[in-house]
Parts: C-alpha cells; sequence; structure tokens
C-alpha cells in the first residue's frame, strides 16, 4: 500500500525510489540554516565584545539556531507522512552507521536550539525570535547557564564531526561505490 500523497513524485528519470518532495526541500533548508547557525556564531568572532556588529551575528545565532528547532518537528512529520525509501543495498553495519549518524543529527536539531534557549533563560536575557520575544524556560541561574553553555559548545563541536561525516558519506557513496543515494536526496528538474 502506498502511503504517499498523490502529486507527490518519488522517482526520477533514472527510476529511483526517493524521498518526497517534502522531505528534500526540509533537508536542504535546514542544511542552509544550519550553514547560517554556525556562520553567524564564528563570524561574531571577528568583531569586538560588545560592538553592535557582534551582538547582531548573535542574536542571528539565537534566532536561527530556534528556526533549526521548528523544522526539525516538520521534518520528522514529513519522514512519518511519507517514509523514506528503502535503505540502498550493502553491508548491515553501513547502514546501522547511517541510521546511527541520523539519529544523532536529529538529536542535535532538538537539544542545540533547547539548550541555547536555555542558557539566554538562566542568564536573565531576553529570548529574541524575529520581532517576537520568547518566554524564559528558567529563573536565572549563573551556575545552570555556564554549565549548559559548555555542553552546548561540545555539541556545537560534535556537530562539526557529524554534518561532516554525513556529507562525506553521501560523497563517498556516490563517487566510490557509484549508487544512487545522493540522487534520492537530491531535488529534481521537472
Amino acid at each position: 500500500m502506498n502511503c504517499r500523497p498523490e502529486g507527490i513524485s518519488v522517482t526520477t528519470d533514472r527510476n529511483i525510489e526517493r524521498y518526497s518532495l517534502a522531505s528534500i526541500m526540509l533537508h536542504w533548508f535546514t542544511a542552509l540554516i544550519i550553514i547560517a547557525v554556525y556562520a553567524a556564531i564564528e563570524l561574531r568572532e571577528f568583531w569586538p565584545k560588545g560592538t553592535a556588529t557582534r551582538e547582531a551575528f548573535k542574536t542571528w545565532h539565537f534566532m536561527l539556531g530556534l528556526s533549526v528547532f521548528g523544522l526539525v518537528w516538520l521534518r520528522i512529520a514529513a519522514r512519518i507522512i511519507w517514509p523514506a525509501p528503502a535503505p540502498l543495498k550493502g553491508p548491515a553495519w553501513r547502514k546501522r552507521a547511517g541510521a546511527a549518524t541520523h539519529f544523532c543529527l536529529y538529536v542535535l536539531m532538538i537539544a542545540m536550539p533547547l539548550a541555547g534557549w536555555l542558557i539566554l533563560s538562566a542568564e536573565g536575557k531576553p529570548i529574541p525570535y524575529f520581532g517576537f520575544e520568547l518566554p524564559p524556560l528558567t529563573s536565572a541561574n549563573d551556575l545552570l547557564a555556564e554549565r549548559v553553555e559548555s555542553l552546548h559548545e561540545l555539541g556545537g563541536t560534535i556537530g562539526y564531526w557529524l554534518i561532516g561525516l554525513h556529507a562525506a558519506a553521501s560523497l563517498f557513496h556516490h563517487y566510490v561505490l557509484r549508487d544512487d543515494l545522493l540522487f534520492r536526496m537530491r531535488p529534481t528538474r521537472t
């Protein structure tokens, strides 16, 4: 039985089973937002503390990070509505490694924005979100802010590695294994 709504193309001209159009669009949009999140926090370092430009980059980091939190739930909903294509043939360890990497990426897309929100809350700072201010998750608590900030920074480093691993595995599949994995997540040209 096909669970996919009509009108959603799941094959290409090469007849490759693909992710749904919604999943593909959310994947690439989320990737762009995550790049912007990392860019904003790294670029702030070029300006002295307390400058308006540095603070603007931090604000963009917060707002875009919280956007990832919203997008991840849309991605999960899309995955429920339009299940992923069957795994490609290959050794079981490679399938398990891929599943573990994806699971860890989803955990980071949920935990990192929550941690950022918790840090701002514990620091007693406003939580900006595109002209709105979100409610704090906790009252001011400097010790909590420091501990969560350490975990948030560690999560950011882990995120760099997981994203790099994800991209490298995709390129390995495409250029070394020469399978259709990368084509499954590529937007179609119609």
